[in-house]
């Protein structure tokens, strides 16, 4: 069994139990300290990212969303910078996505 699958069978007790009327205060502070934490890191990952990409768009003197769109209409060329900086946003947007996820739980 892989970790994920592992993963998964626990939250799926943890979610049988809540579901059967077991409430822990451990549990609900527990899972609100996860995601308190991945929240922060998923945080810390985004403005990590984001320095990434002005050192690109100040030397390109070009927004990432607008270098993005070019680079996969495939106006720009093959410069192992634009695969760099394209990489570099795509993990960006992956992580604003996560940050959404995990503000929306913790609303």
């Amino acid at each position: 069994m892989t970790s994920q699958n592992r993963f998964l069978d626990q939250l799926q007790v943890l979610n049988a139990l809540y579901q059967r009327g077991y409430h822990s205060d451990l549990m609900e502070r527990s899972f609100a300290k996860i995601i308190e934490l991945e929240h922060s890191q998923a945080l810390q990952q985004a403005s990590d990212l984001q320095a990434k990409l002005q050192v690109y768009e100040s030397q390109y003197q070009m927004p990432s969303d607008t270098f993005y769109q070019q680079f996969n209409a495939g106006e720009l060329g093959d410069s192992m910078d634009f695969f760099e900086w394209s990489a570099f946003y795509d993990m960006w947007q992956a992580v604003q996505t996560r940050i959404g996820v995990l503000q929306s739980i913790s609303s």
